[in-house]
């Protein structure tokens, strides 16, 4: 087997010292960032039709920049302006950090796990009993976020602010890859959409998240790299795991 081209259905990273290059690297492989799926907004008249008043919060959750980029983007239609009072859990730093494009950042309102993972942000929200909790979502629900808040029994309703749809390719885009990585059910789907004559063959398939896995599944296709797992928390490190075993392999 060998791999030398891999597609990462996310955008390419904005940091350098990203684990993908070094990966790339390493095992001389070309890796491409091309997402599969993209956000479309849902807007103010769209929205109302859910009859959430954002004064009945206390506290706002969120998952994504996204998340956060149409959460202000709707108060600005609806012309509500978030309390002082309001506080934001966030499900890692780097999201927690971009609130800043937006509010003034204050420790004692914005709180966020470090591990960047949902459970340890439940554990955060476990110690704020008293609010009363809104998750910023898409159409397309994270069932690993949702049975995490739920298996916890967080008390919270949900806002859907934007959609996550396919991203089409073009006609004149090439698809030639040794491997395909996905992060969203989603992604699937629209992988079967531009490529409804789509065949595994020799291509290897990865995946983050359960959901994710699962989707590969349902949709007969053959999973070659999952994460996370124990002991491999991330995408890169399965990666990295992978592509040296088959360089082990093909050394023999």
């Amino acid at each position: 087997m060998k791999i030398k081209k891999i597609l990462v259905s996310q955008p390419r990273p904005t940091s350098e010292k990203s684990p993908y290059f070094d990966i790339s690297e390493k095992y001389n492989v070309k890796i491409d960032f091309r997402p599969f799926i993209k956000v479309e907004p849902i807007f103010a008249k769209e929205f109302r039709t859910q009859r959430i008043s954002f004064s009945d919060y206390t506290a706002i959750i969120f998952n994504a920049r996204h998340g956060i980029d149409n959460f202000f983007r709707l108060c600005e239609e609806l012309r509500i302006t978030m309390p002082e009072t309001m506080k934001y859990f966030c499900v890692s730093e780097s999201v927690a950090v971009y609130l800043q494009h937006y509010i003034h950042y204050r420790k004692r309102k914005v709180f966020y796990a470090a591990t960047n993972k949902m459970v340890d942000l439940v554990t955060i929200l476990n110690k704020h009993v008293d609010e009363k909790y809104l998750l910023v979502t898409s159409n397309v629900q994270n069932e690993d976020t949702m049975s995490v808040l739920e298996k916890a029994k967080i008390t919270f309703d949900k806002a859907v602010m934007y959609r996550t749809v396919s991203n089409d390719f073009g006609p004149d885009e090439e698809f030639n890859y040794d491997m395909l990585l996905f992060f969203s059910p989603v992604g699937i789907s629209s992988l079967l959409k531009n490529f409804p004559d789509f065949e595994q063959g020799e291509i290897q398939i990865g995946c983050f998240g359960a959901s994710t896995a699962q989707a590969v599944r349902d949709a007969g296709l053959r999973l070659d790299i999952e994460a996370p797992v124990p002991g491999v928390p991330s995408m890169t490190m399965a990666l990295d795991n992978f592509l040296k075993e088959v360089a082990k392999k093909n050394k023999k």
